[in-house]
């Protein structure tokens, strides 16, 4: 067996599939573009659904990857098995439409046994086929493998649902006896049961189906394959580890978190591994998910961060370490996996401080959640069952990180059981409200074979005119067939000309609209959409307004008002993106656009709010730049000259070999294919609407141009001008000032009040103190306020602590349908069993509210304030009980 690196055995598999005629498709960022079905990418077929689709024809249909992936279904056994990983790579190979069985099956078997490449014994290796695939099996005999090395498997049939499907053929790897964990005739003993032995390294699928609507299978007009081979996986067989946790993926992050915990070694004891398996694992899909943009938050895939980012430092104290570490690992993995992912090491700094922000939070999130967890304990000891319930513990989960094992041996020492049940369907109603979330559109469409046909060529000219006198009309669809003509009658229907100026949706950019005339200057039709076809050409939605023919000339006119203002906006986005890099710092990222003709919206990554002083300096530079009126140069050339440029490439686009470089002066270099102005002076004003959070770590500012922001100004200038007259200021300079004026009246007419009901409260307090009641050798004082609020009753609970006026307060105040309740208790009646966060939820439920605290103060709000009464004489009555 060679000995081979993680990084020589991805870039062999490349190399081969390269060697085959394949393109080497590089790996795309982990949050899905243009996919609602998806959070992360999750395979590297995720990454190729628009060449299987059909929405998009490659330049080459033989493709191959290595995919980084994230996959967090089965999180609960990350650590306790052999293969489970939230992140991972997937090595592929994928032919759409073009080569099948014959060509795939051998070229599979000649990269794991020829000694060029991975060089495996064919003895070692076993097959599985779906049973009606004769094909198939007859193939892998034809390759050498031996008859009894291929097994039959019922569910080797992939199918998603309505869209493609087909037979699956896995391939197994047999790492020996010494990896038997079960019996020789034990029912799991076997290539693709539950075993330790044989090793699931390939899987091959053959869509050559579409799954219908109807339940049918009909062949598709092109057969495609789609193969994955967990990178991982593969290492650990090179590495002769006994799981993917040994190979040079893992162990490097492992052995430094050795050094960071209070002496703990790794490998001594399975389950005393387990943490450090966590750790490694879940630092991987931290850095690489922050590194491509998402961020720690509560919703998305910023909630599955944050988990991992948890459920890590909860592992890291079963080590023993209990500040922040995990951004200690960040460049460990950065290293590790340099050879193939360099910007992970480019971005250490900023990926730990992420990091590090999040772990600090979590440590004092997590002794709040020990807390909470010691009271639930205490709690449920009380209880005859002496079990947790399901809600309580997906709180812990959920809330505060406690993954339902470590509640479980938390709660087992105390001799309390975890209802495990109770846990699974609290758990169940998450997943499905993250999945209805995401809605119901299937993952993959069929392939819209009509349009896959059409491979006529069409010329965008827009960039330089927008009428063309004389284009021909070379295809008109109409209810998805292809026609020699169309009258009125139609109503929409799409058009190919060959050449066109208008341009079609993409990158952000909105598409043109506009006419259509005949050579006699009639009107024809009206341009109400335009999208790229499969093959690249611009596809024109148009409402049909008199006849049309295929082959006949026609003049294209680009409504020009619409087309300019939109070129404004899109130059804008330039602007703006530098201008938030130099502002904000390199670390922020374009995340999206929309450049309409009335607005432009932009989305970054960044992982906190622009604060009005950053905005204002953004705005600035933009317009700073279109006031030095900038020439806007448009350069095309290949990629590689491009990056020499200094352009930035979005990191989820795609570039064909010849692109589009779009520069203002050195300020802005980026690839684009959208429209732009010839010189920045054009853009006349810009002008910020708003900032804010869109979720996961990604902001959004929508900004207008010209005279939309004009127009913003003007109706700000005059909305100030009623300000000023409301106020009674003499001029708009005037009118701030005069604001601040009245707002400081106020405030001291605010306060002024404040301290008369103060005063009040305390002439009324001093009543109620005077009048302390003995319950059982408990001195209790109780009574409700009418000139009070909540901050007062906080205030006279503090003089009452000081003054030791007695073992328990219950005060209450109530105004108009707003009702409070305060519970206060001595240190000495906590200790005896008397604590005010179960007598204020005892009594809250009189004034309609709910309500908690500490042992030693609790508050309660509420809507019925004629309730009050009666939750203070039910507070006597709680404590009788209790004495």
């Amino acid at each position: 067996m060679k000995k081979l690196s993680s990084s020589q055995v991805r870039q062999m598999f490349l190399d081969f599939f390269k060697e085959k005629g394949h393109t080497v498709e590089p790996s795309a960022s982990l949050i899905p573009k243009d996919d609602p079905t998806l959070l992360w990418i999750n395979s590297g077929v995720a990454t190729m659904k628009k060449y299987f689709d059909g929405s998009e024809v490659p330049s080459n249909p033989r493709l191959t990857s290595s995919q980084k992936s994230i996959r967090t279904n089965d999180i609960e056994n990350v650590g306790k098995t052999a293969r489970h990983q939230t992140l991972f790579e997937m090595l592929g190979n994928f032919s759409v439409g073009d080569y099948f069985k014959k060509e795939v099956i051998p070229w599979a078997y000649e990269l794991l046994t020829s000694p060029k490449w991975f060089g495996w014994d064919p003895n070692n290796l076993y097959v599985t086929v779906y049973p009606d695939d004769e094909e198939t099996k007859k193939l892998w005999l034809k390759v050498g493998i031996d008859p009894d090395h291929i097994v039959p498997a019922e569910d080797n049939f992939w199918d998603i649902g309505q869209g493609p499907s087909g037979p699956n053929s896995e391939i197994f790897y047999d790492r020996g006896e010494k990896y038997d964990d079960l019996a020789p005739d034990d029912p799991e003993n076997y290539p693709g049961g539950e075993n330790e032995r044989y090793l699931e390294v390939w899987n091959i699928v053959f869509s050559q189906y579409n799954h219908t609507p109807e339940g049918t299978y009909e062949p598709l007009p092109r057969k495609n394959i789609d193969t994955g081979m967990g990178l991982e996986r593969v290492v650990s067989i090179f590495q002769d580890a006994p799981t993917n946790f040994e190979t040079d993926l893992f162990m490097p992050i492992i052995k430094k978190t050795e050094e960071l915990s209070n002496g703990k070694k790794y490998g001594g004891n399975r389950e005393e591994d387990v943490p450090f398996k966590v750790i490694a694992d879940h630092i991987r899909a931290i850095t690489f998910a922050i590194g491509d943009g998402a961020l720690p938050s509560n919703e998305g895939r910023g909630y599955v961060i944050r988990r991992l980012i948890r459920r890590a430092t909860v592992n890291g104290h079963e080590l023993g370490i209990n500040d922040a570490f995990l951004y200690k690992l960040v460049p460990v993995v950065g290293k590790i996996m340099q050879a193939y992912y360099p910007d992970v090491l480019e971005q250490s700094d900023y990926i730990q401080k992420i990091v590090k922000n999040e772990e600090e939070r979590f440590n004092a999130t997590l002794n709040d959640g020990l807390r909470l967890l010691n009271d639930i304990i205490a709690n449920t000891k009380k209880d005859s069952k002496k079990e947790i319930s399901g809600k309580d513990a997906f709180k812990l989960y959920d809330t505060y990180g406690f993954p339902l094992e470590l509640t479980e041996e938390y709660a087992g020492n105390e001799g309390v059981k975890v209802d495990e049940e109770g846990f699974d369907a609290e758990m169940q109603k998450q997943q499905n409200r993250a999945r209805n979330a995401r809605g119901s559109k299937k993952s993959m469409k069929v392939q819209r074979d009509l349009l896959l046909d059409i491979k006529t060529p069409s010329e965008y000219v827009g960039y330089n005119q927008l009428t063309v006198d004389a284009t021909k009309l070379d295809d008109i669809i109409a209810d998805e067939k292809l026609v020699n003509s169309v009258a009125p009658s139609e109503g929409e229907v799409e058009l190919i000309f060959d050449k066109t100026p208008f341009y079609a949706e993409m990158g952000g950019q909105v598409a043109d609209t506009g006419k259509i005339y005949n050579q006699n200057g009639d009107e024809v039709a009206e341009v109400e959409d335009v999208q790229k076809a499969p093959n690249g050409q611009n596809l024109h939605t148009v409402k049909v307004i008199r006849d049309l023919k295929k082959g006949e000339q026609y003049k294209l006119v680009v409504d020009r008002s619409f087309h300019e203002r939109v070129e404004n906006n899109h130059t804008a986005t330039h602007l703006l993106d530098q201008a938030l890099r130099n502002v904000l710092g390199g670390h922020t990222q374009q995340a999206g656009s929309l450049v309409r003709p009335d607005y432009l919206r932009f989305d970054f990554t960044h992982f906190g709010r622009v604060t009005d002083d950053e905005l204002q300096k953004v705005e600035d530079m933009v317009n700073e730049k279109i006031f030095a009126s900038i020439p806007v140069q448009t350069v095309v050339t290949d990629q590689k000259t491009g990056k020499k440029m200094g352009a930035i490439a979005l990191f989820d686009a795609k570039y064909g070999d010849e692109v589009r470089v779009v520069k203002i002066d050195d300020f802005s270099i980026e690839f684009c294919g959208g429209d732009h102005v010839k010189n920045t002076n054009q853009l006349g004003l810009f002008k910020i609407v708003s900032e804010t959070g869109v979720g996961s770590g990604v902001r959004r500012i929508e900004a207008v141009t010209s005279k939309d922001a004009f127009d913003l100004l003007n109706d700000e200038e005059r909305m100030l001008k009623e300000i000023g007259k409301t106020v009674k200021a003499s001029t708009t300079d005037e009118t701030p000032g005069r604001v601040k004026q009245l707002q400081a009246q106020i405030k001291d007419l605010e306060s002024r009040q404040e301290s008369l009901e103060t005063k009040l409260a305390n002439q009324e307090a001093t009543d109620i103190f005077n009048n302390v009641q003995n319950i059982n050798g408990v001195t209790l004082i109780a009574g409700s306020l009418k000139n009070a609020n909540m901050n007062q009753l906080r205030e006279l609970a503090d003089s009452w602590r000081d003054k030791r006026a007695s073992d328990v307060l219950v005060l209450g105040t109530g105004t108009d349908d707003k009702a409070n309740l305060l519970v206060a208790v001595s240190e000495d009646q906590v200790k005896s069993g008397i604590k005010a966060g179960d007598l204020i939820k005892s009594i809250s439920k009189y004034i309609n509210g709910g309500g908690g605290g500490r042992p030693n103060m609790a508050q309660a709000g509420g809507k019925n304030p004629a309730g009050i009464e009666d939750a203070l004489e039910a507070a006597k009555a709680w404590i009788e009980e209790r004495k």
